[in-house]
Parts: C-alpha cells; sequence; structure tokens
C-alpha cells in the first residue's frame, strides 16, 4: 500500500516522470469555394496538400468534387452559384446563414488557415469572419477584380494574406496595388489533362458524317436561360447554310440538360442533348459557341475555334459599363492584350481594325447577336484554311500558358507558410505599395519569379 502511494508520488515529481511527447493535431484548413470551377480546383488542391500532409483535415464550403477529394463538406455551395446583385439578393438570407455558421466553427474549432476560391460576394464574409479570429486567409485562383471592380483590392490588401494568382499578369498588379502575391498558375490546367473520356461515346460520334458544332450554354442556371436562346438562334442559321452540319448541347446538370431539350423540341434541328459529356463534346468539335467562362480556357487547350457570347439584361449591360476596366470578357483574349487596361474599352466588334488579331470573338450584349455568332461558324466550317489558321494561333498560345502545375504549386506555398517548422505568417501588406518577396523554397521560388 505505502509502495504504491509512493509510487503515484514518484510518477508526479517531474523529476523522475518520464516526459511525453504531446502529438499535435494535424493541420486543418477550412475551404470555400463556390463555382463549380472553384468545386474542381480546391479538389485538385485538396488531394495535393493531402498527398504532402496525409493527416491534414479539409473542412468547409463547396460541392461533390472537393468531398470526393476527402474534404468535410458543411454545405454544398454550389448550389447557390448566382450572379448580379438580385440574384445574390434573393438568397442572402442563406448566404448570412452560412457565414455564420462559418464564424461559429472558426470561434470553436480555429482552422489552421482559410483558403478562399473565387466566388467574391460570398467570400469577402468567410475572409471578413477569418481575419476577425485572427486565422490566416489565403486566396486560390482570386476574382478578377482588376476587370471589373479594382476598388475591391482594398479588401484584398485588408482581408486577405497571401493572394495566390492564377494568370501572369495578376500577380503584379496585385504587388503595384500592396498584396502580398504569388503566381502559380491557373488550375484548370491541372484539370484538363487528366478528365477521362468516354472512349465508347467518342467512337459512336466519329461514326457520323459532318461537321459538329459544339454549344456550351454555361454552368449557372441564369447563363443557360439567359444564352442558350440565342445560340439555337444561331445554330439555325448555320443549318440553313449547311445542312450536313450538326449540332450538340453539352449541359451542366440535369435539370439543365431538360431545359435544352424542351427549348430544342420546338425546332427543327439535328441537335442533341448531353450532360456530363462537355470534355468529349469539345474534342469531337469541328468550332463551339460557348458562354464567357473558364470553359474558354478548356477550349484553348484543345485549340478550338470558338465564339463567345454573354447576354444580359440592358440594365446590366449599362451597369457593367462602369464597372468594366478591360476590354474583353474572355480569359483567353485577355491573355493576348497588349495592354490589360485599355483607353478604349468598348465591347469587341468584328468590324474593328484589330479585330482578326482576337482570337475568341465575343459578343458582351443585351441584344441579338445570333447572326454574327452564325457567321463565325459558317466561315471556320465552309473555309478549312481560315478554321486550320484559327487552330494554329490557339496552339502558339497554348504552348505558352497552357501548363499545369498550379495545385501543386499552391500546396508547396500554403504548407511552406502552415507547417510548424517554418516561420510565421505575417500580415497583409496595405500600408506601403512595394514589392513582397513570399517565403518560398529556392526551387519554388525560382519558377514563381521566372513564371511571373
Amino acid at each position: 500500500m505505502r509502495r504504491d502511494i509512493a509510487s503515484q508520488d514518484s510518477s508526479r515529481d517531474p523529476s523522475n516522470a518520464t516526459p511525453r511527447r504531446q502529438q499535435p493535431r494535424p493541420i486543418r484548413i477550412f475551404f470555400s469555394a463556390g463555382e463549380p470551377s472553384g468545386d474542381v480546383h480546391a479538389a485538385n488542391l485538396i488531394r495535393q496538400l493531402r498527398q504532402r500532409c496525409p493527416g491534414l483535415e479539409a473542412v468547409g464550403y463547396g460541392g461533390p468534387r472537393m468531398q470526393e477529394a476527402g474534404c468535410q463538406l458543411h454545405a454544398d455551395l454550389t448550389q447557390l452559384a448566382v450572379m448580379w446583385f438580385a440574384r445574390a439578393l434573393l438568397n442572402l438570407h442563406k448566404f448570412l446563414e452560412l457565414g455564420s455558421r462559418a464564424d461559429r466553427y472558426f470561434r470553436h474549432h480555429r482552422p489552421d488557415a482559410v483558403v478562399l476560391i473565387d466566388y467574391p460576394g460570398f467570400n469577402w464574409w468567410i475572409a471578413r469572419r477569418a481575419k476577425a479570429h485572427k486565422i490566416p486567409v489565403f486566396y486560390y485562383a482570386p476574382p478578377q477584380i482588376w476587370a471589373w471592380a479594382q476598388w475591391r483590392v482594398q479588401k484584398m490588401r485588408r482581408l486577405v494574406d497571401h493572394v495566390l494568382c492564377a494568370l501572369p499578369f495578376e500577380q503584379t498588379w496585385f504587388q503595384q496595388h500592396g498584396c502580398n502575391a504569388v503566381f502559380v498558375g491557373h488550375p484548370f490546367f491541372d484539370e484538363i489533362p487528366s478528365q477521362p473520356l468516354d472512349q465508347a461515346f467518342l467512337q459512336q460520334w466519329r461514326g457520323r458524317s459532318g461537321p459538329l458544332v459544339t454549344i456550351l450554354p454555361g454552368s449557372r442556371g441564369q447563363e443557360v436561360t439567359g444564352n442558350l436562346h440565342w445560340f439555337l438562334k444561331a445554330a439555325q442559321i448555320v443549318h440553313a447554310a449547311l445542312p450536313e452540319a450538326r449540332f450538340a448541347v453539352a449541359a451542366f446538370r440535369p435539370h439543365q440538360a431538360e431545359y435544352a431539350r424542351q427549348a430544342i423540341a420546338r425546332l427543327d434541328l439535328p441537335i442533341e442533348v448531353h450532360c456530363g459529356k462537355t470534355p468529349e463534346l469539345i474534342r469531337l468539335a469541328d468550332c463551339c459557341m460557348a458562354v464567357s467562362g473558364s470553359v474558354s480556357l478548356e477550349l484553348l487547350y484543345h485549340c478550338k475555334p470558338t465564339v463567345v457570347l454573354y447576354w444580359i439584361s440592358l440594365l446590366a449591360y449599362f451597369v457593367q459599363r462602369w464597372f468594366r476596366k478591360v476590354k474583353y470578357i474572355t480569359l483567353v483574349n485577355l491573355l493576348t492584350t497588349d495592354e490589360l487596361h485599355p483607353a478604349d474599352t468598348t465591347p469587341y466588334d468584328p468590324n474593328q481594325p484589330d479585330s482578326d488579331r482576337v482570337l475568341f470573338p465575343e459578343y458582351l450584349t443585351s441584344e441579338d447577336k445570333s447572326q454574327q455568332i452564325a457567321k463565325h461558324c459558317i466561315d471556320w466550317l465552309k473555309n478549312p484554311a481560315q478554321r486550320e489558321s484559327k487552330v494554329a494561333e490557339l496552339a502558339q498560345l497554348k504552348a505558352t500558358v497552357a501548363h499545369g502545375g498550379a495545385s501543386h504549386q499552391a500546396a508547396e506555398y500554403i504548407l511552406g507558410i502552415l507547417l510548424p517548422r517554418r516561420r510565421a505568417i505575417h500580415a497583409p501588406h496595405f500600408a506601403t505599395i512595394v514589392p513582397v518577396t513570399t517565403p518560398q523554397t529556392p526551387a519554388q521560388g525560382s519558377r514563381a519569379h521566372k513564371n511571373g
């Protein structure tokens, strides 16, 4: 009995006790991605992070692709992918509830970092709550505020510690405006090479005669309802000029495919609707009609001549003129421009003197541009030399910019900040506008410098 007491007393004596090694909890990162494309980019980043740090915990808001990658999903934010103020206002109560849930999670579970992917309207709220709890914030594939809302760079400076840029010119622009920014590459080019293709579907289509025009009406519901009508009208014009032409609509969601089928049922067109076959239909296409968005990078990767449309209401068209600071809305066209913020920002017009330099003819409009859209497709299909010239131009740009590795670079950078043996994260630079040195390994730094 006395020996037991003595033993217990001995165990309480720090000089006699064997020190226990306290196991640190795994790194925990909260993700927030609201667009379907952001869901894909976040999923690839999560996989890269967990390859390097197997115990890493990923939680937050996103979509099914993030869940497949091992993220503990608190809500499917991709179901609320909306644009324009009125649509966001209708869902305000949902966004407020999700913001409150994130705030409670930050308070009680305190992740090591918050990683935001695009979707600026809601993600600014997440960033604000993270900073209130002194949690470092990374913005991966940041919003294109240099194009639409440059005043928001003040929010980026104040609320975001690290901006991981997708486009080469973004690093310079953000650094010039006082943000801690590094170029890692566009995450879309990580996804495209690994896309599995339905070989049976490809073989079935290749056995048919006639050129194929693929129609890509967007991933958001309001994009489909706003643009598909004009694409179908243009398809009728193309079919009248080229009866042998075939058409296919690549729908993102089943209900969007059903909407397209109902619209097509009233038309006499050789047109099919497929859901979940976007990569295959792009691969098969002779040319495409597409809504402006990140899909333009996929079209660049496959070197497909494409005409781009983004139809909006007359009110929205009037409003956007006050906010848009760039001439083009298509990423591919922005990658080729000599001047990011030119004095002339009037939308693309095929009658402009330099219109032949634009890789993807694009129409940001509130009017009927079906005739113009159809003309581009007819020219490419009737004139093989003109089409091949466009393909060669796209191939040249692809060789310059369409390199993968963004998620690899981003994962290396984030873990370089968060792992305990590395230096602590520093506060955002918003007082003095100077070039920023980012903490990287020598190999990573040299590559980022070269890309930037």
